[in-house]
């Protein structure tokens, strides 16, 4: 699993692992595939959780929440959904709640991380 450049990203990836190991793995699956797809993304806490930018421009973020980690997609308003797996109804940002390891592939999370990318 890919450390951070950020000492604060790293400081909440360790603090979530001391508290759960599957959110753990979780968040760090979706952000190999965010730098598989775009190595230079830069990663950094804001909002309670790890935002994702290219050349300063936010795409997206991962939160954790009691239940499951939400994969935020900034313009996911503009995103196309053709299993209606995006949650949200507010004016630009769409999510998917993922609550397992599975649900990475289920979600098909890779596609909606390209397309925000």
């Amino acid at each position: 699993m890919q450390k951070s450049k950020s000492k604060k990203v790293q400081a909440f990836l360790d603090e979530i692992l001391t508290v759960d190991n599957e959110k753990f793995i979780i968040i760090n699956a979706m952000r190999e595939i965010v730098f598989e797809n775009h190595k230079t993304t830069d990663e950094r806490i804001m909002y309670g959780g790890i935002m994702f930018s290219i050349d300063d421009d936010d795409f997206g973020g991962l939160f954790v929440r009691k239940n499951h980690i939400s994969f935020e997609f900034t313009k996911g308003f503009l995103m196309k959904d053709p299993n209606k797996l995006l949650e949200g109804n507010g004016k630009y940002r769409r999510h998917l709640k993922i609550k397992s390891i599975d649900d990475i592939q289920y979600k098909n999370v890779e596609y909606y991380i390209k397309q925000a990318i």
